[in-house]
Order: C-alpha cells, then sequence, then structure tokens
C-alpha cells in the first residue's frame, strides 16, 4: 500500500511556524520588560531630546513601547492565521503566508531605517535588529510553502511500505 506521508518539507512547515511564533512573542515581550526592569527606553529618548521635560520624554517612549508591542501582537495574529491556513491545508495558505512575510519585512526594514526629529532611529537597534528574526524564520517557512505540495492537496505517495 503506498504511503501518504507528506513531503518532508510539509511536515517541517508547522515547526517552522511555531517558532517564528515564539520569536515574535518574545520580541514583543521584550519593550515591556524594559519599561519594567532599566528602561531603557527612556534613555534612548533622553539621548534624543536632553531638555524635554520628564512627562514629555515618558509620553515618547510609551509611544515607541507601544508601537512595537502593536506591531508584535500583529505579528503573532499573522502567524497564529497562517499556522492554521498550513495545518488545515488551505488553499488560501501560501498567498496569505507570503503577504505576511511581505508585511513582517516592510515593518522590520521600517524599524531599522525609520528616522524622525532628532533621533538617529526612532526604533532603537536593540529592538529592531531582534526583529528581523521572526522575519528570517518566516522567509524560511514561505520557501517551504512554495517548495512543498500546493496547500489544499492530498499527498502524494513518495514510496511503498515494505
Amino acid at each position: 500500500m503506498p504511503s501518504t506521508n507528506p513531503p518532508p518539507s510539509a511536515d517541517r512547515r508547522p515547526v517552522v511556524m511555531y517558532a517564528g511564533l515564539a520569536l515574535t512573542a518574545i520580541t514583543t515581550l521584550v519593550p515591556l520588560i524594559d519599561l519594567v526592569t532599566v528602561d531603557s527606553l527612556t534613555d534612548h529618548v533622553r539621548t534624543a531630546y536632553p531638555d524635554w521635560p520628564a512627562a514629555t520624554v515618558a509620553l515618547d517612549r510609551n509611544a515607541i513601547a507601544g508601537y512595537l508591542v502593536i506591531v508584535g501582537v500583529l505579528g503573532i495574529a499573522g502567524w497564529l492565521w497562517t499556522i492554521l491556513g498550513v495545518t488545515r491545508r488551505a488553499n488560501w495558505a501560501r498567498t496569505v503566508s507570503t503577504v505576511m512575510f511581505a508585511l513582517g519585512a516592510g515593518t522590520a526594514l521600517l524599524n531599522l531605517t525609520f528616522t524622525g526629529g532628532a533621533y538617529d532611529n526612532v526604533i532603537p537597534a536593540r529592538y529592531s535588529v531582534p526583529g528581523l528574526l521572526p522575519v528570517l524564520v518566516g522567509l524560511v517557512a514561505v520557501v517551504l510553502l512554495w517548495r512543498g505540495q500546493p496547500s489544499g492537496a492530498t499527498p502524494t505517495p513518495t514510496h511503498p511500505r515494505s
């Protein structure tokens, strides 16, 4: 009887996607942990605007942290949606995964390069550089999806069982 096991790349897709989900969750939590511990975001704002009063610095710090958390939560939702599509072998899984990758890569590049006012970079490198990790995992996931079978197809036999 022929084997109905999916190709090896199909087996790795959800695992890779769960790794991306975990990395996104970690990068989402880091700014929050920073706020309650060392508060390096305040130092970042204070370096750019040394004359600002403490209340204005706190507002800008909170805006940066809030932005990072919102982007992270949206990333988590994107990972969950694509994982659902891939595990259900939905016809839309490849397209959605590719679009989510493009959105994540664009956001990560924006975070690396966005400048404004007195900031060299609005998002400090300690937050923007680790944000590239889920993007790299997303690239691997998209490549595995497009190299595998159509997401809604039934797996073809790979070899007979002995």
